[in-house]
């Protein structure tokens, strides 16, 4: 393996890290309905975790409601109970055959909790990243002890990964202030 795979590979791994962070902003809550929000809720259907968005078509009438509805209607109790254990902090109501989700106004504190909640998401993956490139770079030291590339190499290699890493964490940072801004935005 050469130096250009390994930093490939980590390159390949800290894109999904930012992937993950970006998934779990989605399902963070601003000030409007969003069909991202509910979309990756774990239903237990007939004792199987299953995601809402493969039981029921989701749609968004209105900046404040979510409609979900599902093709199988003996699961809406189901899927009422995972949307009151997720943090959306709201009551779901449904009328037999469709569920519905209304998304009141945020309070300035919830802005700020939700604020807190996008720093802890960009924080982990942060420490993600960081988790990635030390892999990266101890896979770098033993090439260099097994005599498969010189120590000049390894030392543009770390390099190289830092760069990779410092780029990463600025996208991250780009989303959280986008992230924060959306949140706040009244």
């Amino acid at each position: 393996m050469m130096t250009k795979e390994v930093l490939h590979t980590t390159e390949e791994k800290m894109k999904k890290a930012q992937e993950s962070v970006m998934r779990s902003f989605a399902e963070v809550r601003t000030g409007r309905a969003n069909p991202q929000l509910v979309e990756g809720l774990h239903i237990d259907y007939y004792g199987t975790p299953t995601l809402l968005k493969q039981l029921a078509s989701i749609s968004v009438p209105d900046q404040h409601m979510i409609v979900m509805q599902p093709w199988d209607p003996s699961c809406i109790a189901e899927i009422e109970k995972a949307i009151m254990k997720s943090n959306l902090g709201v009551n779901p109501s449904n009328d037999g055959k469709t569920v519905r989700i209304s998304l009141p106004a945020l309070s300035k504190e919830r802005r700020q909790e939700l604020v807190k909640l996008v720093h802890k998401m960009t924080e982990d993956g942060r420490v993600s990243l960081r988790t990635i490139r030390r892999d990266g770079k101890e896979l770098l030291e033993k090439m260099e002890k097994d005599k498969a590339i010189s120590e000049d190499e390894k030392f543009r290699a770390v390099e190289d990964l830092q760069k990779i890493v410092d780029r990463y964490i600025a996208k991250l940072d780009e989303l959280l202030k986008n992230k924060e801004k959306e949140i706040l935005e009244v």
